[in-house]
């Protein structure tokens, strides 16, 4: 018997390119060994948020290494080549030690790790010192901070001479964040005080609500709290994660920017794993196909786990 033909199968849509189709341009310009067109990119881009995002998209490309090392070669006082290239440098290093917890790390992995991080801080360095207000460099640094083990005082010290100039400025939010949870040797207290100020000051439609599904979302991983499998089913956990969402993604100040993708996932992520299917949906909706890896790659197969839990929401909401 004949068969009607079948709908093309439902998938879930990662690349960031996608989402955001001038990354495609970006993208192209590093594969073409284009320097200039990559810088004339990253200088049109107003918003220190989305040369976040797009310096991510940069040092995400094995090929970009050696690109960005050639361009620092011919442009050894450019901040913009040295400080994306020192992200690449970090992203290596990151690959080398793996996502794995210190005891599972061998001392070979820290070593080579180690000798990365060196190598970026050094680029980054010589950029702070020369361009004080460097968001992307000094968001770098907190990073390098963590990983070779600098200490509290000197990972906030790097923060807040980024803050001094870029106050709300969601990457290096998140990545203090990842250094004050226990797992980096800080404490629940510390990090969701953190979270705390960080939305308070921010004005209405900031990304900085983002934060609270993120602090909750390590808190739920965190297994060393008794009850952690059931924390994320919390009325309290879902309605601070709600109002966090009303003042940010769902305010009528939003600015989606290049963030957009990775807010509405990680609110959607944090509510539908304590269970909170109907609350999600709306987040689903906004993004249709788009996803990001976090925080689906925490219990499965990303795009698996993305499907299940939108077609879950959709139908309950």
């Amino acid at each position: 018997m004949a068969m009607s033909p079948s709908a093309p199968p439902i998938r879930a849509e990662f690349d960031p390119c996608v989402a955001l189709p001038s990354l495609a341009d970006l993208r192209a310009a590093v594969r073409d060994d284009d320097w200039d067109t990559v810088e004339a990119y990253f200088d049109f881009l107003d918003h220190e948020d989305d040369r976040a995002v797009a310096a991510g998209v940069v040092d995400r490309m094995s090929i970009s290494q050696r690109f960005l090392e050639k361009a620092v070669a011919a442009r050894p006082r450019s901040a913009l080549a040295r400080t994306l290239l020192a992200r690449r440098y970090i992203v290596v290093g990151w690959d080398v030690r793996s996502a794995y917890t210190a005891e599972h790390v061998s001392r070979e992995q820290f070593q080579e790790f180690h000798a990365w991080l060196r190598r970026a801080e050094q680029l980054l360095i010589e950029v702070c010192a020369e361009h004080p207000a460097y968001a992307m460099a000094w968001a770098a640094r907190l990073t390098t901070a963590r990983g070779l083990q600098l200490g509290p005082s000197e990972v906030r010290r790097r923060y807040e001479r980024l803050a001094e100039n870029h106050p709300h400025h969601i990457a290096a939010q998140s990545s203090l964040l990842q250094r004050l949870c226990p797992k980096w040797g800080g404490s629940w207290e510390e990090a969701h005080a953190f979270v705390r100020a960080c939305v308070e000051s921010a004005p209405p439609g900031s990304h900085a609500g983002r934060l609270v599904a993120e602090v909750h979302l390590e808190r739920w991983l965190d297994d060393s709290d008794e009850g952690h499998s059931r924390y994320l089913r919390s009325a309290q956990v879902r309605d601070e994660i709600l109002a966090a969402a009303a003042r940010s993604v769902q305010h009528p100040d939003y600015r989606p920017g290049f963030d957009w993708v990775a807010d509405h996932n990680t609110f959607a992520g944090a509510l539908c794993l304590g269970g909170h299917h109907r609350e999600a949906a709306p987040f689903f909706r906004t993004l249709g196909d788009k996803a990001t890896a976090s925080p689906w790659e925490y219990v499965g197969d990303k795009e698996v786990q993305f499907l299940k839990h939108r077609r879950t929401a959709l139908a309950k909401g």
